[in-house]
């Protein structure tokens, strides 16, 4: 179809098992029953975070390194540029600090980042919403063993939620399984070879239904990344992302990425690694290597990408509000996609 979006998934015959009103009303019920329980099981308060940071603090994410944040002078805050966060990976962890959380004890907040450079498609928008999460780790729990033991929190946190908004709203599907399954980006690489890392996830995915991926940012064997992630905050031997089969699109669909965070050793090893070593003149950076900052474990839980999993849906502007091409729109009418 002449116009067509390149990185568009429209499924044949497709129509959301909801309507409009009926989606509104599951956003708020999904979104209500996940924070709480999220909470409860990590031991979360949750506080206020802010839209936009200061640039030279180098408190916000970089993402890839390559996306530039959406940034603004004051004239009320004279000689500092603020941008728009990516998301607060780095800032929760100053927070937990700041406010003297002790150790095993966490907070989370909705964080709301516009992303500007974003290659929009089915399950990526500029506006991005997610629960970001941070807890301070006890001594000794620096260790794999205690990213799984998160990890399967958390997913047990998701079964929860999917069974609540299922009773709910009967034309609903459940169809998480019961458990994660854990594997290693050099595992993946190693199984699968000849494919993309996205061809890979894809794979173990349709395989399992649900799955961690782990060590995601250093060079594989094949001296390729399985996908970009900053030096500065997840430790790259330490973290992953919960990556789901999403049956309405016959992809993987990723829900959350996160891990624990660097060290000082891990920081300056990264940062070599990526030629940033510049930032440790930063002042996040700076606290770091003082050892002002409580080691943490922490990531992010997209909640668009959580209503869209749970209630069916083809995009995820069905879920939230944001602006989108002509093009989409239009096409996304024409297969009864309807964006809010």
């Amino acid at each position: 179809m002449p116009g067509q979006p390149l990185n568009l998934i429209l499924p044949e015959n497709y129509h959301s098992p909801l309507s409009l009103k009926e989606t509104e009303t599951g956003i708020k019920m999904i979104k209500d029953y996940f924070e709480k329980e999220l909470a409860r099981v990590l031991n979360l308060a949750r506080v206020s975070a802010p839209l936009f940071v200061k640039t030279d603090t180098g408190v916000n994410d970089n993402l890839n390194g390559i996306e530039k944040p959406v940034s603004f002078k004051s004239a009320f805050v004279k000689n500092h540029e603020m941008e728009i966060v990516h998301s607060l990976a780095k800032w929760k962890r100053i927070a937990l600090a700041r406010y003297k959380f002790e150790e095993g004890e966490g907070l989370y907040t909705d964080m709301n980042a516009i992303r500007k450079d974003e290659e929009l498609d089915n399950l990526h928008s500029m506006y991005v919403d997610q629960w970001d999460w941070e807890l301070i780790l006890h001594s000794g729990q620096r260790e794999i063993s205690t990213l799984k033991n998160i990890v399967n929190k958390i997913y047990n946190t998701m079964k929860s939620c999917e069974l609540y908004i299922v009773k709910k709203f009967p034309s609903l599907e459940a169809i998480l399984p019961d458990t994660i399954s854990f594997i290693s980006t050099y595992e993946l690489e190693k199984i699968y070879p000849g494919l993309t890392p996205k061809e890979r996830e894809d794979a173990i995915c349709r395989e399992r239904g649900a799955v961690f991926i782990m060590q995601i940012g250093d060079l594989l064997e094949s001296g390729e990344k399985h996908d970009g992630r900053a030096p500065d905050y997840d430790d790259w031997t330490l973290n992953g992302d919960i990556v789901l089969w999403y049956p309405v699109l016959d992809r993987s669909f990723e829900i959350s990425s996160m891990g624990i965070r660097v060290d000082g050793d891990a920081l300056l090893r990264q940062l070599k690694m990526s030629n940033c070593e510049d930032r440790l003149n930063l002042e996040y950076h700076r606290a770091l290597m003082s050892q002002k900052l409580p080691q943490t474990i922490g990531g992010g839980i997209g909640q668009s990408r959580l209503c869209m999993y749970f209630l069916k849906k083809a995009h995820i502007g069905e879920v939230q509000s944001s602006i989108w091409p002509d093009d989409m729109i239009r096409v996304c009418e024409e297969k009864n996609i309807i964006l809010l």
